[in-house]
């Protein structure tokens, strides 16, 4: 990985010369779009953000409203346009094209106006685990796994549609295309509904050697492939179609949205073989970038396109930043959380006694069980709140170097790069380390997915930016990495247990 360019900003020059790319990044709880300049620099008086909310009312839902997410985008959009035309000489730099970003495995059914018909269940929303356990016992899972580098599991579109068919056919009947949120925000934006290779490779419908739709999962579920999108990666330019206050960006071209993992590695700088990103936020993944047509994987991880020419390897965790919050929530932390922060710091051994199963949501890699609850092993008397917090947040980090652990050795890191909310603490990369044993380098970049859509964009136009400034090395300490691999073979126990019984 070459050297990160010297200095402390990460934002470019407002005033200087050359084109502009777009970057847009839609996540599970709001959206950013920002202007980078030909070195993927952030120009700062562009960022804008909106928030929506998670509708979670009954057990295992997770959805959002498409129509609100179109209005956080259009209203992002316009702010950061208005931040571009508020400085001088940057209104005069061409928008050249635009990349986006979007959170993967999500599902949006549309009638043939691309109206919704159904909200966006996300990854998250978990209740088609009964109809993924139906599908386990019909097919052969490693055979599926093989074919699409994804498990079958509640996350993936095939539950999903499954359940929909299920428990709401006048709504099945009613769909006349599926597809994720990326590709309807982007129709009705530029007019054209496509689904690029790195957005269909997280749906479980997707054969990433083949790089078109498997037939196989899409006649497992019932589903008449005419409703699904066309695969395409080329930019469409919208014209007029981009509507009011948007007129700015008519002649870009756009770049159809990909999956916010692939975006990360790219903004990250975890592009290259042997460079791994992991990201640290409500939920949290491992993955390394290859090169190759034959996108492959050992059972348990992922193998997804990020375009034809590059996939990844590595497994997402449910639970991770979600915990934190959760302990917040319910238990007696302290208000500040820097006190919380150098309390953590004062225990960097294993020295709670506790084995976490983190399974608080349907968890996926590396055993992807959708029908296992969290377990908190081995509470005595003398465990405390920060004790719980310590465990939680050493159980995901476990199950992080799991999947490193399953990985071709041929794919396994020698380099890792941590982004996301908590590379920003120096106490959760330290841990981090310490549980994987290895080093770990924060990644500066304040969005990774953000800054890789722009990536994306300043590739299609032949660029190569550099890779984001890092932070030095945080090396694993000797007696914790040591206590800490003892407690993963604990932990796999524990596991075992319930997942046998």
């Amino acid at each position: 990985m070459s050297a990160p360019r010297s200095g402390r900003a990460t934002g470019a020059t407002p005033g200087g010369a050359g084109g502009l790319v777009l970057g847009i990044d839609i996540g599970t709880s709001g959206l950013r779009t920002a202007l980078f300049d030909l070195e993927a620099r952030v120009l700062a008086p562009t960022v804008a953000e909106r928030r929506y909310r998670v509708r979670a009312v009954e057990r295992g839902q997770a959805e959002l409203d498409a129509p609100a997410m179109l209005r956080a985008l259009r209203a992002s959009l316009r702010d950061t346009l208005a931040g571009r035309a508020a400085v001088a000489g940057l209104a005069r730099r061409p928008l050249l094209a635009v990349g986006g970003s979007c959170f993967w495995h999500s599902l949006l059914g549309v009638d043939a106006a691309g109206e919704p018909v159904t909200p966006v269940y996300t990854w998250a929303d978990g209740r088609s685990a009964e109809d993924a356990a139906r599908l386990r016992a019909q097919l052969d899972p490693h055979a599926v796994h093989r074919r699409t580098g994804c498990m079958i599991h509640s996350s993936f579109w095939p539950a999903k549609l499954a359940w929909v068919a299920r428990t709401r056919p006048s709504t099945w009947r009613a769909v006349r295309h599926w597809m994720s949120p990326g590709e309807w925000l982007w129709w009705r934006l530029v007019g054209r509904p496509v689904c690029a290779h790195g957005m269909a490779t997280g749906t479980g419908l997707y054969d990433p050697g083949r790089l078109t739709w498997d037939p196989g999962m899409v006649d497992a579920v019932g589903l008449d492939p005419g409703r699904l999108l066309p695969i395409d990666d080329h930019p469409v330019r919208p014209g007029t179609a981009i509507g009011r206050g948007l007129g700015a960006l008519a002649d870009a071209e756009w770049l159809p949205p990909i999956g916010d993992g692939a975006a990360s590695n790219l903004g990250s700088g975890a592009a290259q073989p042997g460079v791994a990103a992991i990201n640290l936020g409500t939920s949290a993944a491992v993955r390394v970038m290859r090169a190759g047509r034959q996108a492959v994987a050992p059972y348990g991880l992922f193998a997804y396109r990020v375009d034809t020419r590059r996939y990844l390897v590595g497994g997402a965790i449910s639970n991770a930043g979600n915990l934190r919050e959760w302990c917040a929530r319910v238990l007696r932390l302290p208000s500040d959380p820097a006190a919380l922060e150098r309390a953590l710091a004062s225990r960097p051994m294993p020295a709670h006694g506790l084995d976490v199963l983190p399974f608080w949501g349907a968890e996926r890699a590396p055993t992807w069980r959708d029908d296992v609850a969290g377990v908190i092993a081995g509470l005595t008397h003398a465990s405390d709140a920060v004790d719980i917090v310590q465990a939680l947040t050493e159980a995901g980090f476990q199950r992080l170097a799991r999947v490193i652990e399953l990985m071709p050795r041929g794919a396994r890191p020698r380099e890792v790069v941590v982004s996301g909310g908590g590379s920003r603490s120096g106490e959760t990369v330290q841990r981090l380390a310490d549980v994987l044993g290895r080093a770990v380098r924060p990644c500066r970049e304040a969005d990774a997915s953000l800054r890789g859509a722009a990536v994306l964009a300043l590739e299609r136009l032949g660029a190569t930016p550099p890779p984001p400034p890092l932070g030095r090395p945080v090396a694993p300490r000797a007696a914790p990495a040591a206590a800490h691999a003892a407690r993963r073979r604990s932990q796999e126990a524990l596991e075992a247990r319930f997942v046998d019984r």
